[in-house]
């Protein structure tokens, strides 16, 4: 899905997302990523989704959101709750769902001036 009305003056955006491919700030990352709207880390996260540690949900916990969005891949798969439980107990708010809805919230929440951090996953 190309979006067509992204907006990049207030940081990184979503400009368009298909299975094996994110394009943010004209470039193409085939792996899984971490975004913020200032900060973008190729390379991080497993393969699949299963494979979520808790190392990986630290990274992004290391960026200190108010929210964190976790793109699972072509399909929502939830983390075991005592994985999700780290966010939770800082006070952080953890949404899971496919990657591609991941990519379409973080751009409306980072639209709306939020600390927002999304962990995605390949499609």
């Amino acid at each position: 899905m190309k979006f067509s009305q992204a907006d990049p003056a207030d940081g990184y955006l979503v400009e368009a997302y298909a299975p094996g491919s994110i394009q943010i700030d004209g470039r193409n990352f085939t792996v899984g990523l971490i975004l913020s709207p200032r900060k973008l880390v190729p390379d991080w996260g497993p393969a699949r989704a299963e494979e979520l540690t808790l190392a990986h949900l630290e990274a992004l916990l290391a960026l200190n959101p108010q929210l964190i969005l976790l793109g699972t891949g072509a399909r929502q798969v939830f983390p075991p709750p005592a994985l999700l439980a780290s966010a939770m107990t800082r006070g952080i708010g953890i949404e899971v769902m496919d990657t591609g809805a991941a990519c379409r919230t973080y751009n409306i929440l980072m639209s709306e001036g939020r600390e927002v951090v999304a962990g995605l996953l390949p499609i």
